[in-house]
């Protein structure tokens, strides 16, 4: 099962050959910043995943939830910045308006929760994203096109803001636009050695 309302994360699977159910969770985002990105982005998504885990129906089936979350900054640095959803045009123009120019992180946290047995594993991936210097007409263009709507960041890399990315540095383009299947399909393997496309998940 998939614990995501994510269309990006449900392309991403189906092109896998993965039989799946979507099964969408509801919970707290809040993030805890005391963590490392990397740790926080699997925090979130092992939250999804143990939620749609504890539901009535659930209880023969391993749960898939993944969190992306965009980082300005390095961990433990003082002006480390987490790009969450942007809740409208002005905060989305503003997160643009940060990230223009910048080398930043992309990171995607991956949990399995196995209901029956109350198994987990996690992990995540992350891209290193530079992104060139946006002109006004650019940023104001993307705004207004609502691309950026329900995207960490304000952008997504799988749409028309591609032409904005001039390099992508240690994880691979499906993790920038929200799941790495290589990461995924490893850890369903490992949580279920018979694991094999066509499976289910």
């Amino acid at each position: 099962m998939l614990a995501s309302a994510s269309p990006r994360r449900h392309r991403l699977l189906a092109s896998a050959g993965l039989d799946f159910r979507i099964v969408p969770a509801d919970v707290d985002e809040t993030m805890d910043l005391a963590l490392d990105a990397g740790r926080v982005a699997e925090e979130l998504a092992l939250r999804k995943a143990r939620a749609v885990a504890a539901r009535d129906g659930c209880g023969d089936a391993i749960i898939l939830g993944s969190d992306t979350v965009v980082v300005l900054g390095e961990d433990r640095a003082a002006d480390r910045r987490f790009l969450e959803k942007a809740g409208g045009p002005d905060e989305a123009r503003a997160m643009l308006g940060a990230l223009s120019g910048s080398r930043h992180r992309v990171i995607t946290g991956v949990a399995l929760v196995d209901a029956r047995t109350g198994g987990q594993l996690l992990g995540h991936e992350v891209t290193h994203v530079r992104m060139r210097e946006l002109t006004d007409r650019e940023l104001e263009a993307y705004v207004a096109s609502g691309e950026w709507e329900g995207k960490a960041g304000a952008y997504a890399i799988q749409e028309t803001a591609d032409r904005f990315i001039t390099g992508l540095e240690g994880g691979g383009f499906d993790n920038v636009v929200g799941l790495p299947v290589a990461l995924t399909l490893g850890l369903l393997r490992r949580m279920d050695p018979g694991f094999g496309v066509g499976s289910g998940a």
